[in-house]
């Protein structure tokens, strides 16, 4: 579920690297929140990233 409906981002995969240079699976999770917007003149829920929210992409409810 961790994706933007304004701007995509979503889950991103790699690797955990030691310091023995062993590598294990990763998983990364977009920081999204679920807020109330406008969107076409009403309110409604979507599920934003922190980034959209901090740079005004989207007007909050």
């Amino acid at each position: 579920m961790a994706k933007c409906d304004i701007c995509g981002k979503g889950v991103q995969f790699g690797h955990n690297v030691s310091h023995s240079n062993r590598k294990t699976n990763a998983i990364w999770k977009a920081n999204v929140k679920r807020v109330k917007c406008k969107v076409n003149g009403g309110a409604k829920r979507m599920h934003v990233c922190t980034g959209c929210l901090k740079s005004g992409r989207i007007e909050r409810a």
